[in-house]
């Protein structure tokens, strides 16, 4: 790391929503480590404060947030905590969401309802609380999406219907916000490599009676999981040159355009 890096991101404010595991965590951390004062967010408390205190422990100043990103009186409430703690906030990580399992035609309307929910409307709410502060400081809205964001594999249940809207909102913002000197950044990942990743994907994918390969990471994509600390490292460049899009791996990108085609 730089020490320009470290200077540029000395005395700001990051909020990462869903960072007490997985790799909301490795954002948090990434930016952290820079020399951002982080926000970290998640719904057990338990578990959100062992995140805080691993990048404590590293040397990295880290808050624990705790609310839920689909209820709107704790968003409001998480943002006001934080500004009468920070008095700023010149990143939001809209993170939180999980993925599925499931043939479309067994997903349930309460399924595809409460997926959309959590991965695409609580990013809209946390978005739309974040951006007066937002304003004053010239941010950053970092969305993360994935590549189920762009295309669709089968057997994910209700997963790419409530990433694909990530992205066209995404883009809205771009057009709407870069004038008024916001950068909005996408980021559309194939399948992490996640220390302890949970099976539960490959228990559900059993339960249901899918293919095996429904059961694996990105739903059996043939790509090589990505190490989470260097796509962490990506995701902090990208906002310092203010990158639009950032799609890992890069070849997946030639392969939507063919797609499209």
């Amino acid at each position: 790391m730089t020490k320009s890096a470290r200077q540029f991101w000395q005395g700001k404010i990051v909020l990462v929503t869903g960072g007490s595991a997985g790799f909301g965590w490795f954002i948090a951390s990434a930016f952290a480590k820079r020399g951002a004062k982080v926000f970290v967010n998640g719904r057990d408390e338990t578990r959100l404060n062992e995140a805080v205190d691993r990048i404590v422990e590293e040397g990295g100043d880290a808050t624990a947030l705790p609310g839920d990103v689909t209820n709107a009186n704790d968003v409001t409430s998480m943002f006001a905590t934080m500004i009468d703690n920070a008095g700023q906030l010149d990143v939001l990580i809209n993170n939180a969401g999980r993925s599925d399992r499931g043939a479309a035609m067994e997903t349930s309307v309460e399924q595809f309802r409460e997926l959309l929910e959590l991965n695409f409307l609580s990013l809209v709410r946390c978005t739309q609380t974040a951006l007066p502060n937002l304003l004053k400081t010239g941010g950053h809205i970092v969305n993360i999406g994935s590549l189920g964001a762009k295309t669709v594999s089968p057997f994910l249940g209700a997963y790419p219907t409530s990433k694909f809207p990530v992205t066209a909102y995404s883009h809205q913002l771009r057009l709407e916000l870069a004038p008024q000197g916001i950068h909005t950044l996408l980021v559309c990942p194939g399948p992490i490599a996640v220390p302890k990743a949970s099976d539960r994907y490959e228990k559900l994918a059993a339960e249901k009676q899918l293919p095996a390969s429904a059961g694996q990471p990105g739903g059996g994509v043939r790509l090589k999981g990505i190490d989470p600390v260097w796509l962490a490292d990506r995701i902090v460049r990208a906002c310092e040159q203010r990158t639009p899009e950032l799609i890992v791996p890069r070849r997946a990108r030639w392969l939507f355009a063919v797609s499209t085609l």
